[in-house]
């Protein structure tokens, strides 16, 4: 199956509402220049549009339901309309792996899965139910992706998985009303941020407020804080259990978070408070404090509560670097798998990877495209874009550490990861006994 380039456009202003419909044309270039194996593209001169997958079916299967269910369908659209194929989607919600079991078992597994969990992604690789994606698709990911997506999609040095949507969980959020009646602005490293949280705190706020009733969101402030003072490579390390989490460098990161966690500038009662409390905390009408962490999806929340709004007085800077770390985002995404090597599954899977995909749903809002090659002057408004310019332009980034460990380790309350960072919350001069805790209960669960 030979490569080719999808056309690129140029666009500004009234042209960017043409340049989905006009990459989807031009994506036809490539689909119709197919031929795989596992099927017939059906012939036909793509060049001048014409239906070239007519007749085919394929059934694509993912999380999303509701207006992001209608937005992907409209990706989907396009694609049909462009080729002729007829595509069914299939909402699995939150019972991705479960769906995608039964599936497997009756014989009828979708042609393609977008699915959040890179660990069940290797699973299906490793027992041969997903098939790594063709050439030509590998081609167009590594003209369009960094290698850190490519890597996340890889297994024993196969590219299986498209990374179409992501998550960026780097993002600190500030309550701009407060930050300009005190003085403070939006700091780039930890010291600077340090020192506006005490800024802030002096004049009656409390600089930083966490929503730490159940673990997640502080092991997303140690992921934050460990890419940056360990560096990706040990991320990995740990992430692996190839390093014990006694290592040095987990102290290190823990002492940095106690030189937030263990002092004034954060508000009581982080750890009976749950996380969207902490957002109203910082954007509702009577705020307590400035500043929240957590990821893009904080600006829904934001929304959800009413008194501020995204984009105005609700604004966001990237995660401060740490000793002089270049810019690195921890974040999450949705990942297209194949299970079959026919030509049109091979077609749309290049369609996903390609720029033009994500012009079809980019302007509607609501997804965040970890392809270098999208235009960023198609998201909706400055936050939205903001948001995506600082996830693809990170010179590293690494998925969510819990969501790749074991889940009785990395993803279940009251245990593992999620509780000893609560202990550790509590008790931010514990280093040690954190350490020692965090190590034995990764290896009760590795």
């Amino acid at each position: 199956m030979s490569s080719q380039r999808f056309t690129s456009y140029r666009t500004s202003g009234a042209k960017r509402a043409l340049r989905a419909a006009a990459g989807v044309a031009a994506a036809a270039l490539l689909i119709t220049g197919c031929s795989s194996g596992g099927g017939d593209s059906g012939g036909g001169d793509a060049s001048s549009g014409d239906q070239a997958l007519a007749g085919e079916t394929l059934e694509v299967a993912a999380a999303w339901s509701g207006d992001e269910q209608k937005n992907f369908e409209a990706v989907l659209k396009a694609f049909e309309d462009e080729t002729g194929a007829k595509v069914n989607y299939t909402s699995f919600g939150d019972n991705g792996p479960t769906y995608i079991s039964g599936q497997l078992e009756g014989g009828a597994p979708p042609n393609v899965a977008i699915v959040g969990q890179p660990a069940l992604m290797q699973s299906l690789a490793k027992d041969g139910s997903i098939v790594a994606v063709d050439q030509s698709v590998a081609d167009t990911v590594g003209e369009n992706y960094s290698k850190s997506w490519v890597d996340l999609g890889t297994v024993d040095g196969d590219l299986y998985g498209v990374w179409f949507k992501a998550a960026n969980k780097s993002t600190v959020w500030y309550n701009a009303d407060i930050y300009d009646e005190v003085g403070a602005t939006a700091p780039k490293d930890w010291d600077g941020f340090l020192d506006q949280m005490k800024l802030v705190t002096d004049a009656g706020f409390y600089g930083v407020s966490v929503g730490a009733d159940v673990g997640w969101p502080l092991t997303d402030w140690f992921e934050n804080v460990y890419l940056r003072t360990a560096g990706a490579e040990k991320y990995d390390q740990l992430t692996n259990h190839e390093i014990p989490w006694t290592d040095d460098s987990v102290k290190e990161a823990l002492k940095v978070l106690a030189s937030l966690w263990g002092t004034d500038l954060v508000q009581p009662g982080g750890d009976q408070r749950d996380f969207p409390t902490s957002v109203t905390e910082v954007f509702g009408a009577d705020p307590k404090a400035s500043t929240v962490y957590e990821g893009d999806f904080v600006a829904g929340n934001i929304t959800a509560d009413g008194n501020s709004v995204v984009g105005e007085n609700a604004l966001f800077f990237d995660f401060p670097s740490i000793n002089g770390s270049g810019p690195s985002v921890v974040g999450g995404g949705d990942v297209a798998i194949q299970f079959d090597d026919g030509a049109a599954t091979t077609s749309l899977m290049n369609f996903l990877a390609s720029p033009e995909s994500a012009d079809v749903w980019v302007p509607l809002g609501g997804l965040t495209s970890p392809n270098n090659s999208v235009d960023t002057a198609l998201y909706p408004d400055d936050t939205a874009r903001q948001i995506a310019e600082a996830l693809t332009g990170a010179e590293d980034f690494r998925f969510d550490m819990s969501d790749l460990t074991p889940s009785a380790f990395g993803g279940t309350p009251g245990q593992g990861f999620w509780q000893e960072m609560i202990k550790f919350y509590q008790d931010p001069s514990d280093i040690d006994g954190t350490a020692d805790r965090l190590e034995a209960a990764a290896v009760a669960a590795y």
